[in-house]
This record gives C-alpha cells, sequence and structure tokens, in this order.
C-alpha cells in the first residue's frame, strides 16, 4: 500500500466530509434536525454498531487470508531447502538433476508467480519445474535403506512443499467478494448521510467539523485496512515479498557450489527453462 496515497485518501474524504456538513449547517435549524437527539443518537448507534460488527467479521477474515499466505510462503521455502538437502542421499546423477531443478523451481516463484500474483491474477498454471522434479524422480530407482528413506521423505515433502504454495496463492485474488464491497460502502455511505443530519447552528463548526471528520477517517482508514489484507501482494508497505524464498535460493547456491564442479543449471535468472 501506498502510505501517501492513502493518507491522500483519508484527508480528502474527511475534508469531504466537513464541507458538506458546513453546507448543510447553514440552513440547519438551532438545535439541529433531531427534535429528540436522544431517539436520533440511539438509531445512529444502531446503525454504526452493526457496521462495526460486520467490519469485525471481515477484518478477522482478511486477516486469516493473509497470515495463510504469509505462513505459505515461508513454508514453501523451508521446504524447498529440506528437499535439496534430502536429494543428496538419493543417487548422484538424481541428485545433481534435483538439485538444479530445485533451484529453477525458487527461482520461478519469485521472478514469474510473484509478479502474477501481485497483478491479482496467479491463474490456474502449475510451477513447472515442480512438473520437472516429478519426472526426475520417477527415473530414481533407490539402491538400500538410505536411498528408499530418502526416497519416501523426499515424496513427503513434495506434499507440505505443494500444500503451502496452494497457501500462497490463495489470497492473491483476495478473498472478499464484491457483494461484500458493495455493501460495506453502502453502510458507509448510509452513516456520513445520517451524520449530515446533526448539522446544527446553535454549535461551534469547529466542534462539528471534528464529529464528523474523525468518524469519516476512520472508516476510510477501516475499509484501506481491508483492502490492505485482501490482496497481500504488492511492493507496497505491509505488502509480502518473496524475501523466505530469496534466502532460500541464495542458501542453495552456496550448497550447490560447495557440492562441487555441477552441471550448469536447466533454467535461467528468472526460473525459465533453457
Amino acid at each position: 500500500m501506498n502510505l501517501v496515497l492513502a493518507g491522500v485518501v483519508v484527508v480528502v474524504s474527511s475534508g469531504v466530509a466537513v464541507a458538506a456538513l458546513l453546507f448543510v449547517r447553514r440552513n440547519a435549524p438551532d438545535g439541529g434536525y433531531f427534535h429528540d437527539g436522544d431517539r436520533a443518537a440511539g438509531v445512529f448507534g444502531v446503525l454504526a454498531t452493526g457496521f462495526a460488527v460486520l467490519l469485525g467479521f471481515i477484518v478477522f477474515l482478511a486477516f486469516a487470508s493473509f497470515d495463510e499466505s504469509r505462513s505459505g510462503a515461508e513454508t514453501e521455502a523451508l521446504v524447498l531447502a529440506q528437499q535439496f538437502e534430502t536429494a543428496q542421499f538419493l543417487p548422484a546423477d538424481a541428485a545433481a538433476d534435483l538439485g538444479g531443478e530445485l533451484i529453477c523451481y525458487g527461482r520461478f516463484v519469485v521472478e514469474s508467480e510473484w509478479p502474477r500474483m501481485e497483478d491479482g491474477s496467479p491463474g490456474g498454471q502449475l510451477n513447472p519445474w515442480g512438473i520437472a522434479l516429478f519426472e526426475t524422480l520417477k527415473t530414481v530407482d533407490p539402491d538400500g535403506p538410505t536411498e528408499e528413506a530418502a526416497y519416501s521423505k523426499w515424496l513427503d515433502q513434495t506434499s507440505d512443499r505443494e500444500e503451502a504454495r496452494r497457501d500462497r496463492v490463495h489470497g492473491a485474488a483476495g478473498i472478499i467478494p464484491w457483494p461484500i464491497w458493495l455493501a460495506l460502502v453502502a453502510m458507509a455511505a448510509m452513516i456520513f448521510v445520517f451524520m449530515l443530519f446533526f448539522a446544527d447552528s446553535g454549535e461551534r463548526a469547529v466542534v462539528q467539523a471534528l464529529q464528523i471528520g474523525t468518524v469519516v477517517a476512520v472508516i476510510v482508514m477501516t475499509l484501506l485496512v481491508i483492502q490492505l489484507l485482501n490482496s497481500p501482494f504488492h511492493s507496497g508497505a505491509g505488502g509480502l515479498r518473496p524475501a523466505a524464498m530469496e534466502r532460500t535460493l541464495n542458501l542453495l547456491e552456496v550448497q550447490l557450489a560447495g557440492l562441487g564442479e555441477r552441471a550448469p543449471l536447466p533454467c535461467s535468472e528468472n526460473g525459465e527453462a533453457l
């Protein structure tokens, strides 16, 4: 989220609300439009409570999705590093191929999948290196208890990695449907209109401006927070970045170099197959 843009939105929204109230206040009677202020305050309390309850549930849902995507990205990177270590207990030729394909998998996540998630359109595409890893593993014929244990462990880690990837991409397209957004905006608009009828020519203008300005600012900031949680993948403040996968890639490349001379990786720097 662009903090400057968010601040501008909050300030402009509050300014428009204050200007609207002051305009209505010019023709408002002394004491306001409501004959019974306590009754009007009770109605406003019902509106505000309903809006707050709905906001609470939506914020909880959006934060749960945000945290699931964050946790999935970190788990996927961790399992990738663990699979690299497991591959070293398989036959040498397969270990070399699997190690290179794991690095290509990580590069594809960082350079290809992440930009698509930031655009909100991860699509139904699989990571092609997941398929390459599966095809390479099919050629492995484990010999001895060590290789058999590593083979079984690799299969378990593959399932963990795929589940973590599913969690990561879950929130890319957003989880709050447009009817919910429509309801939130409509409720916010109703609260705003209702507050305009509290305009009172007998009250100080600065007091009335403070009342409606702060309420509108809180509502707009809450909606912006929901939007941030609903779209977790972006380069602005609070957005999820592929930091965990980048750290894992750096670690794997160091480990790969420490294992001795290896064949060139089967992919470019952005994870595209050569």
